[in-house]
Order: C-alpha cells, then structure tokens, then sequence
C-alpha cells in the first residue's frame, strides 16, 4: 500500500455500541441466488467509488449503517477498490470492528481479484498465486476470517480457467470463501467456467455484470445455436442455474440528473468513464428518459434502479 494513505477522521469515541434497527428485515424482499440456498436483497451496497480515503470516513459510516437499517444485508467489495487500492476494505474493515461484528452473522460480504491491485507480474489477473494471495490480503484488510461469496473479477485470457477456478475452488474448501463466483466473463467464458466448477464439487451460484438502460450487453446474442458464444450471458446463467447481480446500474452516475443539461461534467476525467459516453446523443436520451421519469414520478435515478 502507498505511504501516503491516510484516514480523513478518527472513528468518534461513543459510550453505547451502535444497535441496528429492530425492524430492518420490514422493509425489502429477499430473492434466492440462482439454484443456490442463499437470499440477497433486491439491492446491494457496492464500495466500488466513495468509500476510499478521499471520503470522509464518517460519511461512509452512515451510509453503511442506514443502508443495514433498511434491510440491505450485501456490502460487495473487491481488493482493489479505493482509492487507493484497498482503502475501501481497510475502512470497511474499522467498520467491521466498531460496528458490525455483533452482525456478522446477518451480512453478505464479497470481495474479488482479478484487476490490478500492486505491481509486479503477480499483482493481478487469474493465477492461482494472485487469486488465492489476495484472498488473504482482502480478508485481513476487512477484519473477518471468510466472506461469503469470492469472485474472479475478470476473465484471464493468459492463464486457463481452470486454474483459476481452482483457486476459487481452494478458497471454498478451506472455509476462506462460502461461495463462489464470476465477473464480466463472456458466456462462452462462462459456460466452460460453470462445468469446471462443478466437476471440482464447488458450483459457481453467481454472476456479476455491468447492466443498466445504457449497457444491456448481457442481453446480446440469444442465436439458436447450441454454442455459448451463440447465446446471450443471462440464456447461459438461465440453462447452468446461475444468479446474476448487476453493477452500475446507474452507469457510473450517467443515469442521473448530473448530465441531462450542456454543462461539461465534472466527473469525466476522474477515471469512471470516457468523454465518449457523454455525448450529445447520449444526453439526448438521458433528457428523454428523464421526462418518463417525470411522467412516473420518479427520479432518473430511480427510474434505472426500477428497470
């Protein structure tokens, strides 16, 4: 980790623990994970952006807790989300420990490897060294002894996949990981991931995708042919009894009121998106959807998480 990390404020002393609101399972419905036992709530916590040391600590407490106190049991992670890399499980790690550990029991914690977290040739991707490495890293960094579901984040075009899902395998099997699963794998990647899995006796039981009104590729492909490339990914999850949990739904902030007008947008350049996706067709459908969202009443953003 750089040397320059940095906390923006100390934990507040308090007398009394933080108690989580008694009627948090009062106000969503659960749905179960693929052909899995395990229930998720319709929406879930990601710290992908915001929860890093450029954001005041105490800000992001409150968000988790509130989020917890309406029934959101999922906080999804990966080692490398920040900034900097593994600033957002190092913070939510001192939540881990001032906070939630008297809720562990009642919590979906997820985390990946696969992007770039350090230097050096094992810093990244699918080998069974980075994956199972960062595992241990991640798990120390959150102030837990296992999450419950692992990711690979991405598939590795240099290493096979069943090396890969090996290790995904390992970390189930030594009690690190209570399920396993799959980011941003194409379907045929998908498939053959699927089968390796279950012949090794751990099943995947879940995907992770972009998908929004903006970014439907999951939907791409449903050919006739008996081939995964042939079908669309969520045709894949379907036949192989796979849940699927979307990220950026609201395409990394685009599928809100910040772009309707001509202003430049502050947030381009910051590294969530291109000045391709801003533009002025794509503002033109934004003002579009925004007037549905009117007419529902709705905000753009709450009409994306509704679709």
């Amino acid at each position: 980790m750089s040397e320059e990390r940095y906390y923006a404020d100390e934990v507040p002393e308090t007398h009394q623990p933080w108690v989580a609101a008694a009627d948090r399972y009062q106000h969503l419905e659960y749905r179960r994970v693929g052909a899995s036992g395990l229930l998720l709530p319709p929406i879930s916590l990601g710290l992908w952006w915001n929860f890093g040391d450029d954001r005041p600590f105490q800000t992001q407490r409150e968000i988790l807790r509130h989020a917890f106190d309406r029934g959101i049991t999922h906080f999804d992670l990966a080692n490398n989300y920040g900034p900097p890399y593994g600033s957002a499980e190092e913070n939510f790690g001192r939540m881990m420990r001032t906070d939630f550990k008297p809720y562990r029991h009642e919590l979906v914690l997820s985390s990946k490897a696969g992007w770039d977290m350090y230097p050096g040739p094992y810093g990244k991707l699918g080998s069974r060294k980075h994956v199972l490495n960062s595992l241990d890293e991640s798990l120390q960094r959150m102030s837990v002894d296992h999450v419950d579901i692992f990711y690979s984040h991405r598939a590795d075009p240099g290493t096979p996949v069943a090396e890969t899902i090996g290790a995904l395998d390992t970390a189930v099997r030594q009690g690190k990981a209570l399920y396993a699963g799959i980011s941003s794998y194409s379907p045929e990647r998908t498939a053959e991931a699927v089968a390796i899995a279950r012949d090794l006796g751990t099943p995947l039981v879940i995907h992770q995708p972009s998908y929004s009104m903006l970014n439907r590729w999951v939907e791409d492909g449903g050919g006739a042919g008996p081939r995964a490339a042939d079908k669309s990914l969520l045709t894949v999850l379907g036949e192989h009894g796979l849940g699927s949990i979307g990220f950026s739904p609201l395409a990394q902030g685009l599928l809100t009121s910040k772009y309707l007008g001509d202003e430049p947008a502050d947030r381009v350049g910051r590294g969530s998106f291109t000045d391709d996706a801003v533009t002025p067709e794509n503002r033109e459908r934004l003002r579009g959807l925004a007037e549905i969202a009117e007419e529902r009443g709705q905000s753009l953003a709450q009409l994306a998480i509704s679709w």
